[in-house]
């Protein structure tokens, strides 16, 4: 069932189990995350950023119920902008 706010939308992903149509996350399997750091002059260290290299599934998952809704993740991005 379409959400009242967005009347319409044809292609809004909506759980078929719970029906959020909201909240979402991505589940990346073997990830080699890289902290990179920057040593200051007292000998303590910053944080400069990150990089991740994702070598496994990505799944996607509803942000409610918890649902596998990976069936959708081509979709999901190619909607993100």
């Amino acid at each position: 069932m379409p959400s009242a706010r967005t009347p319409g939308i044809a292609n809004r992903l909506v759980c078929p189990t719970c029906g959020n149509d909201e909240d979402f996350f991505e589940l990346a399997n073997d990830v080699i995350q890289t902290s990179h750091y920057i040593q200051n002059s007292d000998g303590s260290f910053t944080y400069d950023s990150d990089t991740y290299q994702v070598n496994g599934e990505v799944q996607l998952f509803c942000g409610a119920c918890q649902e596998d809704l990976s069936y959708y993740h081509q979709r999901f991005k190619e909607m993100i902008f």
